[in-house]
């Protein structure tokens, strides 16, 4: 009985793809290219799901290609956010790198259970994914001599019609819209977790939160924070209240608030300014304290 003893091509390709993610996004000259974003939808979308089927599915007869194509998104659909939701109760955090860490991590493990698995079936009844072969048989269809002149033309309409979707599919991706720019602002425990925050505090007591802001405005911008308990201003540090961040980078920092009266259900307000407006927040979020005498 004949068994296989190199790697499938699929996971190969595979593989290949969440190494040069994981280098398009970790590297800071190729960071900021849109190949890291070409890269980042397969592996957010895609990709996990894809190695979780061939774990689960090592045979040539247990799934056909449209069947596991299918589930590979809406596997995917379950995995990440699972993992998500992991990373939130972890020191790391939902970020960046944690979170490609993360997905890098399960999709390769997947894959090398899914070759493992594969090696167990005789050579015919594995999956596997024969990129020459696709290659060769549309190369060899596309170069056959129509029958007649409508077939011609009719494959050089479906011929130019995938690669006006190809290319269109392109610039969707990698041009940004008006209505795509934001900006991110959060607060987290002193874990750096979504949870813990300091809401039961005693009367010159101090809380500690980390605040963050993260640019997705497509340009420098200037932001202003502050701090309010229940319409009341709170002293903060100077360096807190202007920052100019670059496009796509984070600011976290420390904040440590002290409530100057005591009271129950007291809104602590985190305001966010954009552009020196400072008429009316950009961004706003808040806790409710409860503050008891000593």
């Amino acid at each position: 009985m004949k068994y296989r003893n190199n790697i499938p091509s699929d996971i190969q390709v595979v593989i290949a793809l969440v190494l040069l993610t994981c280098i398009f996004i970790m590297v800071p000259t190729l960071s900021n290219t849109t190949i890291r974003t070409v890269l980042g939808l397969p592996m957010v979308l895609f990709l996990p799901g894809y190695a979780l089927i061939a774990a689960l599915f090592p045979a040539r007869d247990d799934l056909d290609g449209i069947e596991r194509f299918a589930l590979s998104f809406g596997l995917n659909i379950a995995v990440v956010p699972l993992i998500g939701l992991a990373l939130n109760y972890t020191p790391w955090g939902i970020r960046l790198y944690p979170i490609l860490i993360s997905l890098s991590a399960f999709t390769i493990i997947m894959c090398i259970v899914a070759v493992f698995r594969r090696k167990s079936f005789p050579e015919e009844n594995q999956f596997n994914v024969s990129f020459s072969s696709t290659y060769i048989s549309l190369k060899d269809e596309i170069s056959k001599k129509p029958e007649n002149k409508l077939d011609q033309i009719l494959t050089i309409l479906l011929v130019l019609s995938i690669v006006a979707s190809i290319v269109t599919l392109a610039y969707v991706v990698v041009t940004p819209k008006e209505g795509e720019k934001f900006t991110e602002f959060y607060i987290l425990g002193p874990d750096r977790m979504a949870d813990g925050y300091p809401t039961d505090l005693q009367l010159g007591q101090n809380g500690t939160v980390i605040v963050g802001v993260v640019n997705h405005e497509y340009a420098d911008t200037e932001y202003s924070i502050k701090l309010m308990l229940d319409n009341s201003s709170q002293p903060i540090d100077q360096e807190l209240l202007h920052i100019t961040l670059p496009h796509n980078e984070t600011w976290e920092k420390e904040v440590t608030f002290i409530p100057a009266s005591a009271g129950e259900d007291m809104k602590l307000q985190f305001l966010l300014y954009k552009d020196k407006n400072m008429a009316e927040s950009y961004r706003d979020l808040h806790l409710w304290l409860n503050v008891n005498e000593v």
